[in-house]
């Protein structure tokens, strides 16, 4: 079967690049990124250093460097974010489990009782019972060895369950006063912690497969707080609800609540400020960011370093 465009080699990728106007100053650098990061994955990247209406016809001046810069760029940002990401799945897992396992006992997740959905709660044990089939944790083997237990305690098993499981176990939980404990923890009400886990299930999933962050449109986006906490409130640029900025600011206050005087509100800034193209207004970042409270609470954090 023949294919409509034929594979071309690494330099024949550099020659279409050169032919569209892109400088490329140090050729064998160019060859290395192409050889170690591939030429489609690179052209994501192209649109914003492009002729408004060609997307094939670089701005006069684009050199590599510039392409290059904003996918390490987009490769550095993916790496905070799954950092806060973790941080946030982690915490969850904690809270969540201790709520059930004292209000209902050890094997709390276990009782369709305590769940909203019974069909959703059935899927999530039959996924779960997947996992822990599948685990060669030490206290998986623990439990069922010495205590013939088929399932072992909550507080066991939501360390095997994945992250998108863990959302959804959550979101299911039939006590609105079950699921509004674990999120008082994070200031948010449960109904915006839900929202958030199930984006952070699919933002770090985009994370993973080492997806753009950096201009894209999110297909699964997040509820936004409406009255707390303030500082989150008035961080918000509710115009540009499928970028990733509201993102990031809702990870900051993660990340504040989980390990107070985190570094990576300045970090992430300190990343942007680095940049020699501009890439906020390609996430939904508001002209005036570093004067809103998420952000001037990292730079007076620095200022008292």
């Amino acid at each position: 079967m023949s294919s409509a465009k034929p594979a071309t080699t690494y330099g024949e990728q550099l020659e279409l690049l050169k032919s569209r106007g892109l400088i490329v100053p140090d050729e064998p650098f160019a060859l290395h990124c192409l050889q170690h990061h591939s030429y489609y994955r690179l052209s994501a990247y192209r649109f914003t250093i492009t002729v408004k209406g060609n997307r094939d016809a670089f701005l006069p001046g684009t050199t590599f460097q510039d392409l290059w810069g904003v996918y390490a760029f987009d490769r550095q940002l993916r790496l905070l974010v799954i950092e806060a990401v973790k941080r946030l799945e982690i915490s969850v897992r904690s809270h969540w489990a201790y709520v059930l396992a004292h209000t209902y006992g050890p094997q709390a997740y276990g009782d369709a009782g305590n769940f909203r959905n019974r069909n959703y709660h059935e899927g999530g044990l039959r996924r779960l019972d997947d996992e822990l089939g599948r685990s060669d944790e030490m206290f998986v083997k623990h439990f069922r060895n010495k205590y013939r237990m088929t399932r072992p305690p909550i507080w066991a098993a939501v360390e095997v369950m994945s992250f998108g499981l863990l959302s959804r176990f959550y979101g299911n939980t039939r006590r609105n006063s079950d699921r509004k404990a674990v999120a008082r923890i994070f200031e948010l009400s449960s109904g915006n912690l839900g929202s958030l886990l199930e984006h952070a299930v699919y933002v770090r999933n985009l994370c993973a497969h080492h997806a753009r962050l950096w201009n894209r449109r999110f297909t699964v986006t997040v509820e936004l707080p409406k009255s707390r906490p303030e500082r989150v409130v008035s961080s918000l640029n509710r115009t540009e609800d499928r970028r990733l900025y509201n993102t990031l600011v809702l990870l900051a206050h993660i990340m504040n609540v989980v390990q107070p005087g985190s570094d990576w509100a300045g970090r992430l800034r300190e990343l942007v400020h680095a940049q020699t193209l501009p890439v906020t207004e390609h996430m939904g970042f508001p002209s005036d960011w570093e004067t809103r409270p998420i952000w001037q609470a990292a730079t007076q954090a620095e200022a008292g370093q």
